[in-house]
């Protein structure tokens, strides 16, 4: 729905169109599910020797009834603000790569694809990580926890969060724990952008505009601007205009 605000009448999108598109389609997800991001939190740093909270249901219940909604969603801002630079960071790499493998897009190998989203992935989790740090150390930050979540900092606000890590770990601080982030984000990302052009090939091939799923190949004759149900019934008239009548003495 985001993507068709941002198309002009032809329907095309420019690519910073697109970024701001995917930027916006980023806050709306974080903020349907950040209640949950910050029970994952809270259940991760608890006492496990004598912890606060039972399960996700328990959690819920008694930060909502301790610390009222608003701690649900305690850390958002920096979550919305680390969307941006995340969403812009991979696609502009994503869409950067074919001058790399000085190559179009769609000549690129299911390996090709994984890289492209691996890079895009580091990229973009390299660039947005000090709003996820802040985030953590917001959602962790509880007066009811032992040692108050167990937070490094103690703050009050998302930039008194980034002033007190950077005047206590340094710059770097807000960088801690990239590496281990990174382990799990890029080859999450490039199986899944992988995925993804292959998918797409699987339905193009389906449809009839292509020869192969393995690859871009153009089925001649086929006119690509057609929509799938336009494509079939187009290909429904020509058989039903091909195929032989039967005469009257026949029926």
């Amino acid at each position: 729905r985001l993507v068709i605000l941002f198309t002009d009448e032809l329907g095309h999108i420019s690519h910073w169109r697109a970024i701001m598109a995917g930027s916006l389609a980023g806050m709306v997800a974080t903020v349907a599910t950040y209640p949950t991001d910050v029970i994952k939190t809270r259940l991760i740093v608890q006492n496990r020797l004598e912890p606060s909270y039972e399960g996700i249901l328990h959690a819920f219940y008694k930060i909502y009834h301790q610390e009222g909604l608003l701690a649900l969603y305690r850390g958002v801002s920096p979550a919305i603000l680390g969307a941006v630079p995340f969403s812009a960071g991979s696609f502009f790499v994503y869409i950067n790569l074919d001058k790399i493998w000085r190559e179009p897009v769609v000549h690129f190998t299911p390996l090709q694809n994984f890289i492209n989203g691996c890079v895009a992935a580091a990229v973009a989790q390299t660039l947005s990580f000090p709003f996820e740090t802040v985030k953590r150390k917001m959602q962790a930050q509880s007066p009811w926890l032992p040692h108050y979540g167990a937070v490094d900092v103690h703050f009050t606000g998302m930039a008194d969060c980034f002033r007190q890590t950077v005047k206590n770990k340094g710059v770097l601080g807000l960088w801690n724990g990239l590496t281990p982030s990174l382990l799990k984000i890029v080859p999450y990302f490039g199986i899944m952008f992988s995925t993804f052009e292959f998918c797409k090939r699987v339905c193009l091939y389906r449809n009839g505009y292509i020869e192969s799923p393995l690859n871009y190949k153009l089925t001649p004759g086929v006119d690509q601007s057609l929509r799938p149900q336009e494509l079939r019934e187009l290909k429904l008239l020509r058989r039903e205009n091909f195929e032989p009548r039967k005469s009257a003495l026949e029926n």
